[in-house]
């Protein structure tokens, strides 16, 4: 069983990574240099206008099928001619041969000292959560609001947000934001993929933290998933690291969730 979930939470995980591709239009694509390709039954995602690793990674290595040293050498070769110097290979405990990490070490590649944990809930109701913040199901009105807040949330340059603001409308997303009154606070979106949901872009902003925005947009977005047909529900973060509160981390299993397993993050030496 095990298994079979990690399979379905990578399937889903994917799933969101390319539509993030594919919301953006052709000009914006092009400005930040998007490209997405398989090798070997990994997806490589590349962005050459913004270094972030959230965008500059390969799921699925090994997962699907055997890997190969010939298909790390062109990974690493991929990323090396689109001049991106930082980027995360995502390696799953499943993933064969046992001889792949060496492999990885052999193309210039080292374990980052933070993995991502990726968590599991079922379709449980979620419990109560005390807001004085109202939470809502936003469409193309407040896409742009969306796409501000979880850029800001994570780190992207501004130049991410109309990509962001696509995902809203987008087939099987549906994306939740906190309002004070009328002005947006808070967001968190889900992508429902094979019965599976995929909780994503959660961010609040500054000024309207420690208000149970990000606990409410949780609960709202299992409770509607639920009510869509989701059996099952899947996240990451990062693991728990000496001198980082992780927040997000105590977030998720609060609500439920329950961390699976860790996929390794092979990145450039140096």
């Amino acid at each position: 069983m095990k298994q079979e979930f990690t399979r379905r939470a990578e399937a889903v995980e994917r799933a969101a990574l390319v539509d993030l591709h594919r919301a953006a239009s052709r000009d914006l694509s092009d400005r930040l240099g998007l490209e997405l390709s398989e090798a070997g039954g990994a997806l490589v995602s590349i962005a050459r206008g913004h270094p972030t690793i959230l965008i500059n990674r390969v799921v699925g290595l090994g997962m699907d099928r055997p890997a190969d040293r010939a298909t790390v050498e062109d990974i690493v070769k991929r990323y090396r001619d689109a001049g991106i110097e930082r980027y995360f290979l995502q390696l799953d405990p499943s993933a064969a041969p046992d001889e792949l990490p060496g492999w990885l070490e052999q193309a210039g590649l080292e374990r980052y000292h933070r993995a991502w944990a990726k968590f599991k809930r079922g379709a449980e109701a979620t419990p109560a959560v005390g807001t004085d913040l109202s939470i809502r199901e936003i469409d193309a009105n407040h896409a742009n609001d969306f796409g501000r807040i979880a850029a800001a949330g994570f780190e992207l340059e501004d130049s991410w947000i109309p990509a962001l603001a696509g995902l809203v409308g987008r087939e099987g997303w549906h994306v939740y934001m906190s309002f004070d009154g009328d002005v947006p606070a808070g967001c968190g979106a889900v992508l429902i993929h094979e019965r599976v949901g995929w909780l994503d872009w959660a961010a609040t902003l500054p000024e309207f933290r420690r208000r149970g925005s990000q606990g409410a947009i949780i609960s709202r977005r299992i409770s509607e998933g639920i009510a869509l047909g989701c059996d099952a529900f899947a996240t990451c973060t990062g693991e728990e690291v000496a001198g980082d509160a992780q927040h997000s981390y105590r977030n998720i299993e609060r609500f439920g969730f329950r961390r699976t397993h860790a996929r390794a993050n092979w990145v450039p030496v140096g």
